[in-house]
This record gives structure tokens, sequence and C-alpha cells, in this order.
């Protein structure tokens, strides 16, 4: 019996025709066969998404495939993304004090449910130290100052390309990146913020909502950009909430949506699902 190897094949480019063709006819000359296959086309840009999962002779490697693509890849323009589905991508975690997502993130990741390894957790508080260490990751104490903030990011840069990770994550970490960072690692940093936004800015959001009686909550997972909570958005999910819910209630199931949101997020990017469209995003 032949040994093979399962992929997983992401492209965009400009629409036009012949584009899946084209690509099915080169996987199946490498004997190839196609497991899984979506795409979409976004008329008012149009920009053809594709994510394929295909399984190919094991005597074939990243290097023979991306060979093999080239000359489509060339022809229609293709920003293309190639990785064997057993490959377990690795991620960095920043936490601050809230530590919902953060421990949401753990037990995804333990249960196998969420296919990754957390490289490192990054944060400017000791409070999620004990929690990290009892996992067995490595856990980095970087405070943050006005005085040392280019400082630290530059160390989270050299972490992220030393580990290996290809996503960093921030599960509740309260502080801003920078615009520098946020340009050099755009589409490989995902945030969580509360639904909010932008009717309920700065601090304490949710007594915020609570004063205003809302009957909506929610949160939202976006790529993070220079402009403030205002990146591509990957993943939402809203609460029905009610008057006769407490503050301390109503943040209750607020982190609980958060911890959610975050982790649906953070699977769709790892499993390559998530393709940038401008200030959008298409989930194939």
């Amino acid at each position: 019996m032949t040994q093979s190897r399962a992929w997983i094949l992401t492209l965009s480019c400009e629409d036009r025709p012949k584009i899946v063709a084209t690509v099915t006819n080169v996987l199946a000359a490498l004997g190839s066969n196609i497991a899984e296959s979506s795409q979409y086309w976004d008329r008012p840009s149009n920009r053809f998404f594709m994510r394929i999962v295909f399984v190919a002779p094991s005597s074939i490697d990243q290097e023979g495939l991306e060979k093999a693509l080239a000359a489509t890849v060339a022809e229609f323009a293709m920003a293309m993304t190639l990785r064997a589905q057993d490959v377990t991508p690795a991620m960095i975690v920043l936490v601050s004090k809230f530590d919902h997502c953060f421990e949401h993130l753990l037990y995804q990741v333990r249960s196998g449910w969420l296919k990754a390894k957390i490289a490192a957790v990054v944060s400017n508080h000791e409070w999620c130290r004990a929690s990290a260490e009892a996992a067995g990751l490595a856990f980095h104490f970087w405070p943050v100052s006005k005085d040392n903030k280019a400082e630290q990011e530059k160390k989270i840069l050299d972490l992220f390309g030393r580990s290996g990770a290809e996503l960093v994550v921030l599960a509740r970490y309260m502080q801003i990146l920078s615009d520098d960072l946020s340009s050099r690692l755009f589409g490989r940093v995902i945030n969580i913020h509360h639904s909010f936004l932008p009717s309920f800015k700065g601090a304490k959001p949710y007594h915020q909502a609570y004063d205003r009686g809302v009957k909506i909550i929610g949160a939202t997972a976006h790529y993070v950009t220079p402009n403030l909570d205002e990146g591509p958005i990957i993943e939402q999910e809203t609460e029905r909430v009610t008057h006769a819910l407490s503050i301390d209630e109503l943040i209750a199931v607020g982190r609980d949506v958060e911890s959610r949101v975050l982790s649906r997020a953070v699977k769709l990017h790892l499993d390559l699902r998530v393709l940038l469209n401008g200030r959008r995003t298409v989930v194939l």
C-alpha cells in the first residue's frame, strides 16, 4: 500500500477562468486525491479564495509540491500557503492579569481540540506564571512601561522568530502593540475584545454596558493592525442578557464568551481557514 500524507493548500488571486481546473490538474498529475475543497469569489474585489485538503504520495515533500505548483502560482499571481496537515503549529500567548482566555486556550490544547503547541507565554504581570509553569510552558515576565516598551516589543519579536511560532495570541494582554510591531506581524497576531467597541471604549466597558441596560453582549476576535481594534474580524459571538443580572454576573457571561470566541479564532487561523481580503477576512 502506497504511503501518503495530507496537506493543506490555500490560495488567493484575482478571479479569472480555469483557476480551479489548473490547480486540481497539477495535484492530480502528482497522484494526489482531494479530500476537502472550499472556494469563494468576492465579487466587489474580484478576488478568488480557495482552501484544499489533499492527500499526496509520501515520496513528494514540501519542496516538491511547491515546485510543482510554482508555474500555476506565477501564472495567476497567487498568494499561496502550503502545510502538511500533521504539522503542529506553534503560537506565543501574551496575557496580563485576566486569565480566563489563557486558561481556556490551555484546556483546548490539552484536550486536543486545538491542535497547536504553545511555544511560550509572555506577560507584563506574574499572575499567570503558576498556570503556565504547571503546564510545562516557558513563562517570560516582561513588565512594560513607556520607557521600555520598544525594548520589550523587540524581545517579543525575537522570541517569535526563535520559537518558530506562526501566531501571537493576545489573551487579554492589556497593552497596545506599537504600530511598528502591529505592521511587522500583520495577519499573525489575534486579539480578543468585547463587542461593545466602539460604543463603550475605555475603562470598565461591562460597567458602562450595565449602566446602559444592554440586552446583548459579546466578543470579537480580530487581527491586530495599527488602527486600534479595527483589524479584520475572524470570529464573533453574542449572548442575550437581562436586567436581572448583576454586574458580576454580566462580567462572567462576557468572559465566558470571550474565551470561546478567541479559541475558535485561533483554531480557524491555525487550520489555515482564514484568508485576508483587505480589511475583511474570508473564512473557509
